[in-house]
């Protein structure tokens, strides 16, 4: 018997594994929230001249606006925000768009959330967008015509969270299978999968599809592939 084949058969015994250890980090007391008494601010991220701007421009379309940790965060109505980063763009030097993505919060109002980070390199300052959705209309009017590095990232959101942007110049799933059927960054969706929904190639080219990536989790016993009957396929291709 072959050496790889000794080591392909299952063993007798079996081994206890042991519990992984928690350790148990105490919170630190809370901080205020200026910056001047946070050791970790970054005046990068303190921007009250430019909120001050957004109020000025847009005045009820920002309807919050969030300090932690010496970063603003300022919340815009979801309709207005290709508007919002047209005017930080052109107007306020907010030229450089680093990402942005979905949320889901899981609450019954305004579920879903989208955050957009952009820089002003020539302001070295920060800005971070937000917009609320409701699970009833998951749209968005898309930021890809100001910022084109938006594309991707929307395209990321849609797939994993099913938000659709409007105005977006090719908006399809850039992981899932086009015909997949769910979002898996949805709170609802099983950490496991699925069974069924994305099936998998067989070990053999004769073999079965894989209907559950997580067979042994679901308390069925797949065939390990050492155990598999070999292939009587051939490739009688000439390679020259």
């Amino acid at each position: 018997m072959r050496d790889d084949e000794r080591n392909a058969q299952p063993k007798e015994e079996k081994r206890e594994h042991e519990a992984l250890k928690f350790y148990y980090t105490p919170t630190d007391e809370a901080r205020p929230e200026d910056s001047e008494s946070n050791p970790h601010a970054k005046g990068t991220t303190r921007i009250p001249e430019v909120i001050d701007a957004l109020v000025e421009e847009f005045g009820d379309v920002v309807w919050n606006v969030e300090s932690y940790a010496g970063e603003d965060t300022v919340f815009v109505e979801k309709e207005k925000i290709r508007e919002v980063c047209r005017f930080l763009r052109e107007e306020l030097s907010f030229t450089y768009f680093a990402d942005c993505g979905g949320i889901d919060r899981f609450t019954e109002d305004e579920r879903y959330e989208m955050f957009y980070n952009i820089l002003s390199l020539e302001r070295n300052k920060r800005i971070r967008l937000k917009v609320r959705i409701d699970e009833d209309d998951l749209s968005v009017p898309s930021v890809s015509p100001v910022y084109r590095a938006a594309n991707w990232n929307e395209r990321e959101a849609y797939d994993m969270l099913g938000i659709t942007f409007e105005g977006h110049p090719d908006l399809r799933r850039m992981y899932m299978p086009e015909d997949f059927e769910y979002f898996p960054l949805r709170k609802e969706f099983p950490l496991l999968g699925v069974p069924g929904s994305l099936p998998l190639p067989p070990q053999t080219p004769e073999g079965e599809l894989t209907m559950d990536p997580f067979a042994a989790a679901h308390g069925s016993k797949p065939t390990k592939s050492y155990l598999e009957p070999k292939s009587d396929f051939t490739d009688d291709t000439d390679i020259e």
